[in-house]
């Protein structure tokens, strides 16, 4: 397998919870990756849990990546949370973080979005794993920057409905609907994983995610996290991965498949409710919605990375 081995400059914008820690972990230690900051937003959880567990991640880790405190709420409304999945803390019912002991940064997050890209210009990709409030609002206060951005790639759009949610709405766009649309019309190019993808093909079954947990410490944390955050709907047990899929679409393209799509986003009587159409032969515009994945490749990336830290020792 062919790996780009170039140094990716990238903001995070996350939320985490269960998911996100996942995809974070590996982005802490991808070589590929020059991360500049990571950003907190409102969305699995509280945006001050969101930003305790991601310095309380960096900490555990050994890792010192700056830290900025984003969104407490969506641009134009505030909807709720889902800690009733990840847990009161984020990160399951059974593991509570700790307070952390490092602080973020004092500079707005908004601010600091900022200046990292026009330091940067062209070469930083966003990479979201949550609500897209930071960037609703990185686009409305500084609109020269959409020019700059390399890319976005982001977790979080439903063009077919999945069990028990309404069809063509996922928890990402629903949040923060307007920023989404903000994001939309930007004209940066636009890559989205659909939560579809996570779930359906590369989700961990129950005896993957218990390999794991034997693989090491790093392994034996994730499945202690996983615990709660079985997906609903299904027949079998399983652990949704859309964040990674983010992350690895940055990083191994090649796992992925994609086409070119328009898409608009309601924001009135079904707010959060997206639909996508088709580009002509699959090419042209700016957006690309990933709709396939190599199930093997997917599988053999995802345990080399845990077992790549099995001299790690966590703090």
């Amino acid at each position: 397998m062919t790996t780009d081995l170039r140094k990716h400059k990238v903001i995070i914008d996350t939320d985490p919870g269960i998911d996100d820690t996942t995809a974070l972990i590996f982005t802490m230690f991808d070589e590929r990756l020059d991360v500049k900051l990571y950003v907190t937003v409102k969305g699995n959880i509280g945006v001050d849990i969101a930003t305790n567990n991601m310095l309380h991640l960096l900490e555990k880790f050994g890792k010192t990546t700056p830290v900025a405190k984003g969104s407490d709420k969506g641009m134009k409304r505030d909807t709720p949370d889902a800690s009733w999945l990840h847990g009161k803390y984020g990160m399951g019912e059974t593991y509570i973080p700790p307070k952390a002991k490092t602080k973020p940064i004092q500079e707005d997050a908004i601010d600091a979005m900022a200046r990292i890209i026009k330091e940067n210009p062209h070469e930083i990709t966003v990479l979201m794993f949550g609500p897209h409030t930071n960037m609703g609002r990185l686009l409305t206060k500084y609109p020269e920057c959409a020019p700059l951005i390399k890319q976005v790639i982001f977790e979080g759009f439903s063009p077919y409905g999945m069990p028990g949610i309404k069809p063509h709405v996922s928890f990402n766009i629903r949040t923060d609907p307007e920023a989404f649309k903000v994001l939309l019309d930007s004209n940066i190019p636009l890559v989205i994983i659909p939560s579809e993808l996570g779930r359906n093909v590369t989700h961990l079954p129950e005896k993957m995610v218990n390999e794991i947990g034997e693989m090491n410490d790093t392994g034996k944390f994730l499945k202690e996290i996983y615990q709660n955050y079985w997906e609903h709907g299904y027949d079998d047990k399983r652990i949704a991965t859309n964040d990674t899929d983010a992350y690895l679409y940055l990083v191994e393209p090649e796992l992925f498949y994609s086409i070119s799509v328009d898409i608009s986003v309601n924001l009135d009587d079904a707010p959060g409710k997206t639909y996508a159409t088709i580009h002509e032969g699959g090419n042209g515009g700016h957006i690309s919605l990933v709709t396939k994945c190599d199930r093997d490749m997917f599988e053999r990336s995802f345990l080399s990375k845990i077992r790549n830290l099995d001299n790690l020792k966590l703090n």
